[in-house]
């Protein structure tokens, strides 16, 4: 009796679980998306009811900004674009997800560099006048190539029609400065050596930020 009663529970849970399986429909929802990384668009194939694929690319998001050193006003313009390829979890079958994957960032900062007030330059403990050394042209790189990301975000996947989408997550970085003159000293081997420690110093004061923060909101339909 024991056995029977075992091997029928044992049916029904594998009945109502095949039933389960072929009840879920593979999904795909396409959205319009803002947010930390710019404008862009998002698409997802939720092939099971536990995971999906998604992909996104966004950009456009443009500003200009200002930093100063006890020496030297900074000022540039930030361009930041991403494109992403992740593998999507949804541990309870719903509309949260966590995420994985890789992000594909173009992310940097042209800059240009002024002494204050028209005064001198301090490198490396070395100085050198603002006419010597021009003004400091630089490139800062925030995330370029393949960086991995995790986040977790809320997606009306599961059923057609209209629904909202938002993610929170974290990009890793690989910060690079490299810094250029235009006055008459900038082929000085010393003023290279020490423009050199400039963009270390630059560089480190930069690799505060390990990982970019990503946030992101949109609206979006199922199909």
């Amino acid at each position: 009796m024991k056995k029977l009663l075992a091997a029928s529970l044992t049916g029904a849970l594998l009945t109502l679980g095949a039933a389960q399986a072929q009840a879920f429909e593979s999904r795909v929802t396409v959205g319009a998306i803002g947010g930390t990384t710019g404008l862009g668009a998002d698409v997802s194939w939720r092939f099971h009811e536990r995971l999906g694929l998604s992909a996104r690319y966004t950009g456009g998001l443009d500003w200009d900004g200002d930093f100063d050193t006890d020496e030297i006003d900074y000022s540039g313009d930030v361009s930041l674009s991403a494109g992403a390829l992740k593998l999507d979890y949804y541990p309870f079958a719903g509309r949260f997800f966590l995420t994985v994957g890789a992000m594909l960032p173009d992310m940097e900062a042209n800059v240009t560099g002024r002494a204050k007030d028209n005064g001198e330059y301090e490198f490396n403990g070395n100085t050198y006048t603002a006419d010597d050394v021009g003004t400091l042209h630089g490139k800062l790189t925030i995330a370029d190539g393949v960086q991995p990301y995790a986040g977790l975000g809320w997606r009306s996947s599961s059923k057609r029609g209209f629904g909202l989408f938002s993610e929170l997550g974290i990009m890793a970085t690989n910060v690079d400065v490299s810094l250029s003159a235009s006055g008459s000293i900038a082929d000085d081997s010393q003023f290279q050596r020490d423009l050199r420690r400039e963009e270390q110093r630059l560089k480190d004061d930069a690799k505060k930020l390990e990982v970019y923060p990503v946030a992101l909101i949109g609206i979006s339909y199922t199909f």
